[in-house]
């Protein structure tokens, strides 16, 4: 490692640069796309708990079938052009839903197959830019790279979903979903501007299948016992997120009858939460260590998820907002930190695997809280998944309580 590379300011590297500026216009329309593709469904096609539950769940139940793969293939693939091409994908996938729609024959059969696509397109995307990032900063400059790249994705979550109320209420659905779709070729643009780093020599056989290379990745993932127990904490709290998250548009808009632009103002508080907690991250791993700051941060936010089910007009409005801004937070913490020490534990040639297991297991508990949120509300009304949510988050630090992530530096 070059002094240069070393102690020059992140943003002045190339590499590390171009794929900042690729990822934040990215992200943007990402969370206008958050928005606005439920709203469009519940707004335009009239769906129910059950479709819109089934719909936020088909953009992260994809990894089920490609977790595992994608990681292999990570590994073994040039990253920049890998990225670049799930990009141009995903901008062509979205843009069919303003012209489904502009021509009449949109559809929740349409919707569903666009968020399974570009569910995979994500998985793909993300892997590759979790193990790109080492290469081009360093592994120990990751704590700052990762909260940089935490803390503007947070803005532009707050950007995007704030904006994305009002942009869905003046302009439409559709054209916010456009716009989601334009924020991709952006980044496509971007990253080919960024020089990936050679890869470093590999003992394994070029020849080595498939099969091998995902059993490597699994048997690393569960053999280190700080893994495993972010991993445990993660899923949990990826479960209890879209239980208390994935019904919010037929409960604020629908229900609650609050206009569009308060559903994008209480998302965006999350986008505030994470931004706070990925700003705090460095300094709180540094006064507590990792593994102590992660916990503690843990223990006193989580239990704040019991309030989330008693949202309601006026007061408790507020009260859950606060709440999600607390458990947000936690999430910026965890996403530089916990994020950061996987990549220091993990070898180069690993890391592609290691990033696609974790992400199997986290998105596919995403995916399944938000069948589950469909289900709970269906069956038992929308509080349903509100409670189940809380009280599964309340309980998320206890992973963290015991074995050797406590005592990481």
């Amino acid at each position: 490692m070059t002094a240069t590379l070393t102690e020059a300011p992140l943003l002045r590297q190339p590499g590390f640069r171009n794929l900042y500026l690729a990822g934040a216009i990215s992200q943007l329309g990402s969370q206008i796309g958050y928005v606005a593709l439920p709203l469009l469904a519940v707004t335009t096609l009239g769906a129910g708990p059950g479709e819109v539950g089934l719909l936020s769940a088909l953009s992260t139940l994809t990894v089920l079938v490609l977790g595992l793969p994608a990681g292999a293939w990570v590994d073994r693939l040039r990253r920049r052009p890998l990225m670049v091409a799930t990009d141009l994908a995903r901008a062509l996938v979205l843009a069919s839903v303003p012209v489904g729609w502009w021509l009449g024959w949109l559809s929740m059969a349409q919707l569903y197959l666009v968020a399974m696509l570009v569910g995979a397109g994500s998985l793909l995307f993300d892997v590759a830019s979790l193990s790109l990032v080492p290469g081009l900063v360093g592994r120990e400059r990751l704590t700052a790279a990762n909260s940089l790249l935490v803390g503007t994705g947070a803005g532009m979550d707050i950007a995007g979903r704030s904006a994305a109320g009002v942009l869905v209420q003046l302009a439409g659905a559709p054209v916010a979903i456009l716009l989601d779709a334009l924020s991709y070729l952006w980044s496509a643009a971007w990253l080919r501007r960024v020089h990936e780093p050679p890869p470093a020599p590999s003992a394994r056989p070029a020849h080595e299948s498939l099969r091998s290379r995902i059993v490597d990745g699994v048997r690393f993932l569960f053999g280190n016992p700080v893994l495993v127990a972010a991993l445990t904490q993660g899923t949990m709290a990826n479960l209890a997120f879209p239980l208390c998250s994935v019904l919010l548009p037929v409960l604020i808009v629908e229900h609650l009858g609050y206009p569009e632009w308060v559903l994008g103002a209480f998302l965006a508080v999350g986008g505030l939460g994470v931004l706070a907690g990925s700003s705090a991250a460095h300094l709180i791993g540094r006064r507590f260590g990792t593994g102590r700051g992660v916990w503690l941060v843990s223990l006193v936010t989580t239990p704040t998820a019991l309030l989330v089910p008693f949202l309601d007009r006026g007061g408790w409005l507020v009260a859950g907002a606060a709440a999600w801004f607390a458990l947000t937070f936690r999430t910026g913490i965890n996403n530089v930190l916990l994020v950061s020490l996987r990549q220091r534990v993990t070898p180069d040639d690993l890391l592609g695997r290691m990033t696609a297991t974790m992400r199997l297991l986290l998105m596919g508990a995403l995916g399944l809280g938000s069948l589950l949120a469909g289900l709970l509300g269906e069956v038992w009304g929308l509080r349903a998944p509100l409670w189940a949510g809380g009280v599964v988050m309340a309980l998320s630090w206890l992973p963290l309580a015991f074995g050797p992530l406590r005592r990481q530096s």
